[in-house]
């Protein structure tokens, strides 16, 4: 029970830390200057904030899940190959081949972000 209360009061300082740091950008002042920034100027840099948020968010999600994901195949093939040691080869392939796949999805949300930045 203490292991998962530390575990959440861990998860909830890193969340309130991200959202403190992300605060200020959020809350950025227009740009100063002689005339008033017009409404489609407004809405472009509104829009290029928010690409960036979405960006940040997609590439985060997949690297974290793709490393999570890879550190739990790693651990279980090596739990695997101790307790069957005549099977290795096939292990070892198994797992490759796992990780293959997984950064390959880690490889197409990549894709997607740099389709967010450079078209959308």
């Amino acid at each position: 029970m203490k292991h998962l209360l530390k575990k959440i009061l861990v998860l909830g300082g890193v969340l309130v830390l991200s959202l403190a740091l992300t605060a200020p950008v959020l809350a950025a002042e227009a740009p100063a200057g002689d005339e008033p920034a017009t409404v489609s100027e407004s809405q472009t840099d509104n829009t290029v904030g928010l690409k960036s948020i979405a960006v940040a968010l997609a590439i985060g999600i997949a690297a974290g899940g793709g490393g999570i994901g890879m550190g739990m195949a790693t651990a279980k093939s090596a739990e695997g190959i101790s307790r069957q040691p005549e099977a290795e080869g096939k292990i070892r392939t198994m797992m490759m081949l796992g990780l293959v796949f997984i950064e390959t999805a880690i490889i197409y949300a990549l894709l997607v972000v740099i389709l967010i930045i450079f078209v959308l």
